[in-house]
C-alpha cells in the first residue's frame, strides 16, 4: 500500500510537470513546492525532476513533428525560410547556453530551494504578465490596436536578429528560481513586438535545443545517482509529464489565439501569495 502512494505521487508530479512546463507559471516551483506539500521523496529528487522534464520536453517534439522534419529538410537544402527559422532559435539559444554554464552554478547555489525566492518570482512574474497584457496595443476592438497587431511579428521565421536576442536574453532570467523559463520568453517576445501565439510558439521551439541541452548536462552531473530502487517511480512520470504536456501544448495555442494571458498572471500572484504564507506558517 505505501509503494503504491509513493508511485500515486510520483505520478501526481508527473502530471503537474506535464502541466506546467509550457504554462507561464514556473514548472520548477510547481514540482518542488507542491513535491514538499505531499511529501514526496523519490531519494534522487534531481534525477527524478530532469527525466519528466525531458518528458515534456519529447511530448511538444511530437506535436511539432512535422514541422521540425519540414525545418531540417529545408535547412539541409539551404531554403531561406527554414534557415532563418533556424538562425533565430541559434540566436535565442545562445545567451542562455553561454551565460548559463558562467553563472548557473553560483545562481543555485545563492538561491535555489529557499522557497520565499520562488514565492517573491511568481508575485513579480504575475504582476509583470499583467502589466503586459494591460497596454493599449493589447486592447480589443480598438483601432489603435488593430493598427498595432499589424506591425507584430507573426512568423517565426521573420523575427529579427534584435527580436530574437530579446528573447534568448529573457531565457536567461529563467535561471533564478520560480521565474518560469516560458514566462520569461514569451513575454519577452511580446515586449519585442512579436505577436502572442508566435511569441508562444517560438517559445516552444527554443524549449526543445535548451531543454534537451540541460537535460544532457544534468544527467552528466547526477546520472550516476540513478539506480534501480525508484526506477519505476521517474518511469512512470515521465510517462505522466509526456501525455499530460501533449494536452497542455495544444490547449494554450488553442487559448492564447482568442485571449490573453491575464489568467496565468492572477494565478502566479495567488499561488506565489499562498507559498509566502506556507513559508511563514500562516496557512
Amino acid at each position: 500500500m505505501q509503494d503504491f502512494i509513493f508511485l500515486l505521487k510520483a505520478a501526481f508530479l508527473g502530471v503537474v510537470e506535464g502541466i506546467t512546463e509550457f504554462l507561464p507559471i514556473s514548472s520548477t516551483a510547481h514540482l518542488l513546492i507542491v513535491g514538499d506539500w505531499i511529501g514526496f521523496d523519490a531519494g534522487q529528487d534531481k534525477v527524478y525532476e530532469i527525466v519528466i522534464q525531458l518528458g515534456s520536453i519529447l511530448a511538444v517534439m511530437w506535436v511539432y513533428r512535422q514541422q521540425i522534419a519540414k525545418i531540417c529538410v529545408g535547412t539541409i537544402k539551404r531554403e531561406r525560410t527554414e534557415l532563418l527559422f533556424v538562425r533565430n532559435l541559434l540566436l535565442a539559444f545562445l545567451p542562455a547556453a553561454v551565460i548559463g554554464l558562467l553563472l548557473i552554478k553560483y545562481i543555485k547555489q545563492l538561491l535555489d530551494g529557499q522557497f520565499i525566492v520562488y514565492a517573491i518570482t511568481l508575485v513579480l512574474g504575475g504582476l509583470i504578465m499583467l502589466w503586459v497584457e494591460s497596454r493599449p496595443s493589447m486592447a480589443k476592438h480598438s483601432t489603435q490596436n488593430e493598427e498595432a497587431l499589424s506591425h507584430q511579428t507573426r512568423k517565426i521565421e521573420d523575427i529579427s536578429i534584435a527580436q530574437a536576442l530579446t528573447v534568448g536574453f529573457a531565457q536567461c532570467l529563467a535561471m533564478i528560481p520560480g521565474t518560469s523559463r516560458s514566462g520569461a520568453t514569451i513575454i519577452a517576445g511580446m515586449l519585442a513586438g512579436i505577436h502572442r501565439k508566435t511569441a508562444t510558439e517560438f517559445s516552444f521551439f527554443l524549449a526543445m535545443p535548451t531543454m534537451i541541452a540541460a537535460t544532457v548536462l544534468s544527467l552528466y552531473k547526477y546520472g550516476a545517482q540513478l539506480s534501480q530502487s525508484n526506477l519505476l517511480a521517474i518511469i512512470i512520470g515521465f510517462i505522466f509529464a509526456f501525455f499530460s504536456a501533449l494536452v497542455v501544448v495544444k490547449a494554450l495555442l488553442s487559448f492564447v489565439a482568442k485571449y490573453s494571458y491575464r489568467p496565468f498572471g492572477w494565478y502566479r500572484i495567488i499561488f506565489g501569495l499562498i507559498v509566502a504564507a506556507w513559508v511563514y506558517n500562516l496557512v
